[in-house]
């Protein structure tokens, strides 16, 4: 039998479900369900099958010559090469269609990390009103503490939404990351700033109505906080504080610089940061490494005898 779209949209929940069986994180679960199910929206207006190779390739064509990032279209493309694979695994299928297919190439961005003076300007933006409502000012400095936490510890956006109450130890200046990607938790130090930010928010955070709640970061009206809130929430700042191009993940990018720029090993920021390949240590350093190594070769001064 030819499963056709309707067929494959209605075995996408099963996969959801086993899914969440895995553990998938929240920020997993989304990404892979929306690329499936964009892709058989896709399908649905096509003339190729939705398990032809013809029909992918033509989708993630399609999208990057519409203006999607190689990035976005690898990500589509896996999520349905994940979905297909599992339809073998549970003999929905004979075979998994898209085996072997390759993958879109990325190009090898290098993205620049925040200035001192932008994370000036975006902590300014994330201050609270002089006399603002308790309500209002929770929110400024929420996203306060979010963003000194993430530009301090290079902790993933996604590793941030899910922190709870009890992950802070202020005391002790530490934060644990209870499931970071691959399902590894870690603690991760917090310094002065950061931990003075923290208390200033969990103590409005105590006239939520929803303060008895595990979650650590609080909405607004009474609602959770979601992945997709901090995005849209932590954009306004940057954009009220004149930082264009800002993207959260970019936090992280500035934490490893501003580690190894202040003379912090390696290692330390691998550990820190949650990696456990030194090639992705590069990936998120290369932005400047130049101006780190002059800085160091003044320090080291190699040309006095």
């Amino acid at each position: 039998m030819t499963l056709t779209v309707a067929d494959l949209e209605s075995l996408a929940v099963s996969w959801q479900l086993s899914l969440r069986a895995e553990r998938k994180s929240p920020q997993t679960l989304k990404t892979y369900g929306d690329g499936v199910r964009f892709y058989l929206a896709w399908c649905d207006t096509s003339e190729a099958g939705p398990l032809t190779q013809t029909s992918l390739n033509g989708w993630i064509a399609g999208l990057i010559e519409s203006g999607s990032a190689a990035s976005t279209a690898r990500s589509r493309q896996l999520a349905v090469r994940r979905f297909t694979a599992w339809l073998a695994e549970e003999d929905e299928l004979p075979a998994d269609p898209f085996l072997g297919v390759k993958a879109p190439k990325l190009d090898e961005r290098v993205i620049e990390p925040l200035t001192d003076d932008e994370l000036r300007r975006l902590l300014k933006a994330c201050q609270p009103p002089k006399g603002a409502d308790p309500k209002v000012a929770m929110r400024f400095r929420r996203d306060e503490a979010m963003v000194r936490v993430m530009f301090e510890t290079g902790t993933r956006a996604g590793e941030v939404v899910a922190m709870e109450v009890d992950d802070l130890d202020l005391v002790a200046g530490t934060a644990t990351v209870r499931r970071g990607k691959g399902g590894k938790g870690r603690v991760v130090p917090i310094g002065p700033d950061a931990t003075l930010a923290l208390d200033r928010y969990l103590r409005l955070r105590r006239g939520h109505r929803l303060a008895q709640t595990s979650d650590l970061w609080l909405g607004d009206r009474g609602k959770r906080f979601s992945y997709d809130a901090l995005h849209k929430t932590l954009a306004e700042r940057a954009e009220a504080a004149g930082i264009t191009g800002f993207h959260p993940h970019k936090l992280r990018h500035t934490a490893a610089h501003r580690w190894l720029a202040a003379g912090g090993s390696e290692s330390g920021l691998m550990a820190v940061a949650g990696w456990t390949r030194p090639d992705m240590l590069m990936r998120y350093t290369k932005a400047q490494a130049s101006a780190r190594a002059a800085e160091e070769a003044k320090k080291l001064n190699l040309g006095e005898l």
